[in-house]
């Protein structure tokens, strides 16, 4: 990294942590001057830096990344800047994509240009250490420094301390049912820069086009929209808000974007976080989804419930010793491990596959189960991730019996699997 782009960073992080102290320091102050910073260079230097590592497909004007890198960025980045300063710049309708669930549906995504990704990055680098001072510790998605490991670690220790129920809740159509006018008037209770808010607002309702046709967006933020997640989450921070202020002595909120469970000690407590949740989605015009909502029983280990694609359920376990006790396992849920066998048997699905070598198959396969590894791999998934490890075996053995045209399907095991560890095949339960 260069001289010029380490000063870049420098400059971005004391501005963001200038913001947050203000913000911090001062919980009711309101952020007046924030759009200039938006169109400084080093703010979207920073943000260009941001949509390229993250890649992602291209609007509706095409425009990929490769184009403007060979176009000049520089050059791209000053045009967008002169557009911000001199009051030119208009959001383009999100392009309309449907990306398959694991449930077989398909879930829609917006994606903006290159252009107003850029621009939606550098509002949020900007908006973000303003109201992660107002975020709560509840919530752990899409946020600086928190993940969902740390999600999972309390969802763990809270139901290994009596945490016997728990509220698995959904919100029915999340982000196609944002207010915009209810956001908007969480958004100025920190920011009462007019440019800012109305750029804000011009992306919410910049539309959506879809087979040539472009749809006026009255609610909701586009799934695919750098700026979206920041803007969910400003939205159920008044859940958090609620929450911590009233009912925190009811139960334990984790919350991840628009997913989230309460763990309580007792049915009548998950009851009243039920209430307390309907409430509040109602004041925010929004609804839970009665036939995914439910209560879960934690307490014989007879039930458990799918969060942050894990299975959560009280189970025995045994240590090296022999020694048996009871705890709260995590491990990949029966939608995640059907999600990994697809993934895996996307690399033969292709007669093509059949012409490549062992070790080309084991090249493609292994960043495949090194980032399945990466995110499923706790302590208690390793049963799991070892039956998935039998599953890329067989589907291997299946693939290199039909390349070399062997009638047993499944013939010849010894010599595949020393074909496979030669090649330096990784595991999943490693």
């Amino acid at each position: 990294m260069n001289a010029k782009a380490n000063n870049t960073i420098d400059k971005v992080r004391e501005l963001q942590r200038g913001l947050y102290q203000c913000a911090k320091n001062n919980r009711q102050r309101r952020f007046h001057a924030l759009y200039d910073k938006v169109h400084r260079m080093d703010v979207l230097w920073k943000a260009w830096d941001i949509v390229r590592k993250n890649k992602g497909a291209g609007g509706v004007d095409e425009m990929t990344i490769g184009e403007i890198e060979d176009a000049g960025v520089e050059v791209f980045l000053l045009e967008i800047s002169e557009a911000l300063e001199g009051g030119d710049y208009r959001p383009r309708p999100v392009k309309r994509t449907y990306i398959p669930m694991k449930d077989g549906k398909k879930r829609p995504l917006g994606l903006p240009t290159v252009k107003d990704k850029v621009v939606q990055t550098a509002a949020k680098i900007v908006m973000e250490p303003i109201f992660e001072a107002d975020f709560r510790d509840c919530s752990f998605g899409f946020r600086p420094k928190r993940n969902q490991y740390q999600a999972l670690e309390v969802i763990r220790k809270k139901c290994n301390n009596k945490g016997w129920w728990v509220l698995d809740a959904d919100i029915k159509g999340y982000f196609d049912n944002i207010d915009h006018e209810k956001l908007m008037k969480l958004v100025e209770k920190r920011i009462c820069d007019r440019r800012m808010t109305k750029l804000i607002r011009l992306w919410l309702k910049a539309g959506v086009m879809e087979d040539g046709h472009v749809i006026e967006t009255e609610t909701g933020s586009a799934q695919g929209a750098s700026i979206s997640p920041l803007l969910s989450n400003i939205y159920l921070n008044v859940l958090d808000c609620y929450w911590e202020k009233n009912y925190s002595h009811l139960g334990t909120l984790v919350r991840f974007a628009d997913d989230f469970v309460i763990i309580a000690k007792t049915k009548k407590d998950i009851g009243h976080a039920y209430k307390a949740v309907a409430y509040v989605m109602a004041k925010l015009g929004l609804q839970l989804n009665l036939e995914k909502t439910r209560f879960v029983n934690m307490y014989d280990g007879k039930d458990g419930f799918d969060f942050l694609g894990f299975h959560h359920r009280r189970s025995q376990m045994e240590t090296r010793k022999g020694r048996r006790y009871t705890t709260t396992a995590q491990v990949p849920s029966k939608k995640a491990k059907k999600a990994m066998r697809e993934k895996i048997k996307e690399v033969f699905q292709s007669r093509s596959s059949l012409l490549l070598e062992v070790q080309e198959v084991v090249r493609i396969l292994n960043p495949k189960i090194v980032g399945l590894r990466n995110y499923y791999g706790l302590k208690h998934a390793k049963k799991a991730l070892n039956t998935l490890d039998w599953y890329v075996t067989k589907r291997l053995i299946l693939w290199y019996n039909m390349k070399n045209q062997k009638k047993r399907r499944l013939g010849g095991y010894r010599k595949i699997v020393h074909l496979l560890d030669s090649a330096g095949l990784k595991k999943l339960g490693a």
